[in-house]
C-alpha cells in the first residue's frame, strides 16, 4: 500500500510538471507569435516611413521646379495642398501605430533595448516627418501668397493700361479732331451773279468789291481738307481769285480750254485763310 501511494504521488508530479511545461510553451509560442508580428509592424513602418519621406522629396523638388518656372498651374498646387493632407493623416496613424507597438513591447516579456531604440529612430523619423510637411506646407502657403500679391498686382497694372490706354484714345481722338479743324477748309466756285445773292461778294458803282463781308451764306461753300485738297476743276473758261492767297503757291492752268486751280504748296496757300471764294463767267 505505502509502495502504490508513493507511487502514484510520483505519477501526479510528473504530471503536473508536464502540465506546467505545456503551459510555459505556449505561452512562450504566444509571446513569440506576438513579437514576430510586431517585428512585422515595425518592418511595415519602417518601409511607410521611408516611402514617405520619399513622396515629401518629390513634393519639394515639384514646389521648387514650379517656383521658376512662370506658367505655374493652379491645378498642380491644389494637387500639393491634397498630397501634404494626405501625408499628415499618414503621419498621425503611423504615431498611434507605433505608440501601440510601444506600449505591446513593454508589457511584453521579450521585450529588449534594441526594440526600445528601433521604435526610438521610428519616432525620430516620423518627427523629421512632420517638421518637413509643415515646411512644405509653409513654403506653398508663401507661394500662394506671393501669388495672391502678383495677381493683384497684375490686375492693378491691367486696371493702369486700361486707364492710360483710354486716356492715350481720348487724346488720339481730341488731337485728330483739333488736326481736322484746322485742316478743314471752304471754297466756292460761282458766278459773280450767285456770289452777290449768297452775300459772298458786295459790289457797286465805281465801287471797290467787298468779300465775305456781314452775314454771308456760308451754306454755299463747299467743306474740304486742306491736307488733300490738290486741284480745283473751274467749269470756266475764265475764273478770278477773290481771296488772298499767296503768289507762287498756286496756279491756274488750261484743260480742254476749261481753267483749272491746282494748290502747289498747301501751307502757303491756306496760311492767310481758310476760305477760297473763285468767280467764274
Amino acid at each position: 500500500m505505502l509502495s502504490a501511494s508513493c507511487s502514484g504521488g510520483s505519477d501526479a508530479g510528473q504530471a503536473a510538471d508536464a502540465s506546467e511545461q505545456m503551459s510555459l510553451m505556449d505561452l512562450s509560442k504566444h509571446e513569440l507569435a506576438t513579437a514576430v508580428a510586431e517585428r512585422d509592424t515595425l518592418l511595415r513602418l519602417v518601409m511607410e516611413i521611408a516611402s514617405g519621406m520619399e513622396q515629401i522629396k518629390q513634393m519639394e523638388n515639384v514646389m521648387v521646379m514650379s517656383g521658376a518656372r512662370s506658367d505655374d498651374k493652379v491645378s498642380q498646387r491644389s494637387q500639393l495642398i491634397a498630397d501634404i493632407a494626405a501625408i499628415r493623416r499618414t503621419i498621425r496613424r503611423q504615431r498611434g501605430q507605433l505608440a501601440e507597438l510601444e506600449k505591446r513591447s513593454q508589457e511584453s516579456a521579450l521585450a529588449s533595448a534594441e526594440l526600445s531604440g528601433t521604435i526610438e529612430s521610428l519616432r525620430r523619423l516620423i518627427d523629421t516627418q512632420t517638421r518637413e510637411i509643415e515646411s512644405l506646407q509653409s513654403q506653398l502657403s508663401e507661394a500662394n501668397e506671393r501669388i495672391g500679391t502678383l495677381n493683384s498686382t497684375v490686375d492693378s497694372l491691367n486696371c493702369t493700361v486700361e486707364a492710360v490706354t483710354d486716356t492715350l484714345d481720348a487724346t488720339r481722338a481730341t488731337s485728330n479732331e483739333l488736326a481736322n479743324e484746322l485742316n478743314t477748309c471752304y471754297y466756292v466756285v460761282a458766278t459773280k451773279q450767285v456770289l452777290r445773292e449768297h452775300r459772298i461778294i458786295e459790289t457797286g458803282f465805281l465801287r471797290k468789291t467787298k468779300l465775305l463781308k456781314g452775314d454771308f451764306d456760308r451754306d454755299i461753300f463747299t467743306v474740304s481738307d486742306k491736307r488733300h485738297l490738290g486741284r480745283i476743276s473751274l467749269g470756266s473758261g475764265k475764273a478770278k481769285i477773290h481771296t488772298n492767297h499767296p503768289a507762287g503757291s498756286y496756279e491756274l492752268t488750261n484743260h480742254n480750254g476749261m481753267k483749272m486751280l491746282h494748290i502747289t504748296d498747301p501751307a502757303e496757300f491756306w496760311s492767310l485763310t481758310n476760305y477760297l471764294v473763285l468767280e467764274t463767267d
